[in-house]
């Protein structure tokens, strides 16, 4: 089931909560993608609804619980 709940992203927005993680800004994820900011915001906005999460704690929450990211990587 967990797994089902992270396949429920697309591979880009997979990309995205990623860096959103490692604590890039918009500004910067679009730069390292070739996006606007204003893109990298409509999917941040996105995430926020597939995911019930209110926030950017919320995303990272969601990342960690449905294994998106690895927390010993990220040290």
């Amino acid at each position: 089931m967990l797994l089902e709940k992270a396949k429920q992203l697309k591979p880009r927005q997979t990309e995205i909560l990623k860096l959103i993680c490692a604590q890039y800004t918009n500004k910067e994820i679009a730069d390292s993608l070739g996006l606007s900011a204003r893109t990298v915001d409509n999917h941040r906005e996105v995430l926020l609804k597939k995911t019930n999460s209110k926030n950017t704690a919320g995303l990272v929450l969601y990342a960690v619980k449905y294994n998106i990211i690895d927390l010993q990587q990220s040290k």
